[in-house]
């Protein structure tokens, strides 16, 4: 079978669309035919960084990319919560981009995908749903808010954006001029980041802000006053100023996961496709989510 892989540290000219043995299923596992892989910058950003890779157990060769969603082919004969033939959704660390992927039945990384949610959609929501529920948390979002969003048009910013607005609060993202309709339609005035940005938020009433991108928006925030315990950021390296939060997905709790998962599937939360790309233009697809630009999600597709 194909899987996407890398058997070296760096960029996109590391990996190989590859054959490898197919998996078979041990106690307690399914396996799942993949159907599609979502992007996330965590994806090139461990790929690239030895040092970061070992906070995530990776061991080379690793198979690219951690958000999926299929259809399960094979079950262990333990499992009761699914079954051959259900469509399916998560995140996995041992790599998704692979044809057929093992993963276990049980805990917080296997999903029933909801009947109208389409496998691109649903290859989109683990990392970034799980990442923006916890930074919305952390930085005690309610509807007496004004929130400021680093990098709110990116794939995680997608979701901030629309889960603060569910609860009340008024959004303020920092994006690039091209990108305020975009914004607009997600329910968040625009201002462009860079030299300004503080003369642009003086009189916005700024409560609390959530970094998605840089430093920027931290050091922004911490200027106007706001304090440090109302900031969050989903960027590790430099360590964040004291008292700033930090925010990742492997913090989720179920019920503010299955929350948004549950709007998603109402239709009160939008989840914008960038791109679609066949898995064979796999460089093409890393290469248009490594710069950034785009609006929403790109999904790689088997």
């Amino acid at each position: 079978m194909k899987a996407l892989q890398y058997n070296s540290f760096g960029g996109i000219e590391n990996l190989k669309l590859t054959d490898i043995p197919e998996p078979t299923v041990s106690e307690n596992k399914v396996r799942i035919k993949v159907t599609a892989v979502g992007l996330n910058p965590m994806d090139w950003a461990i790929m690239g960084n030895e040092a970061l890779a070992q906070n995530f157990g990776v061991q080379l060769p690793m198979t690219f990319g951690y958000d999926f969603a299929g259809i399960i082919d094979q079950i262990s004969e333990d499992v009761t919560d699914f079954a051959v033939g259900d469509r399916v959704y998560g995140s996995t660390l041992t790599g998704a981009a692979a044809e057929k992927i093992i993963m276990p039945a049980s805990g917080q990384q296997l999903f029933h995908t909801p009947d109208n949610i389409s496998d691109e959609i649903a290859s989109t929501l683990t990392v970034a749903v799980s990442t923006a529920a916890v930074a919305i948390r952390k930085a005690k979002i309610s509807v007496n808010d004004t929130l400021l969003v680093g990098g709110a048009a990116g794939g995680v910013g997608t979701f901030v954006v629309q889960i603060a607005k569910t609860l009340g609060a008024k959004v303020i993202g920092t994006a690039s001029d091209s990108t305020a309709s975009y914004l607009a339609e997600l329910g968040a005035d625009q201002v462009k980041y860079g030299a300004g940005l503080i003369d642009q938020l003086t009189e916005k009433h700024i409560t609390a802000a959530i970094e998605l991108h840089n430093q920027e928006v931290v050091d922004t925030a911490l200027a106007l006053g706001i304090p440090a315990n109302r900031i969050t950021t989903i960027i590790m390296f430099p360590q964040p100023p004291e008292g700033v939060t930090t925010s990742t997905g492997s913090e989720v709790e179920y019920e503010e996961f299955q929350a948004v998962i549950d709007q998603v599937s109402a239709g009160t939360i939008k989840v914008p496709i960038a791109a679609i790309y066949s898995i064979e233009d796999y460089a093409k697809a890393i290469s248009a989510q490594a710069a950034r630009h785009v609006h929403g999600k790109i999904v790689m597709i088997f």
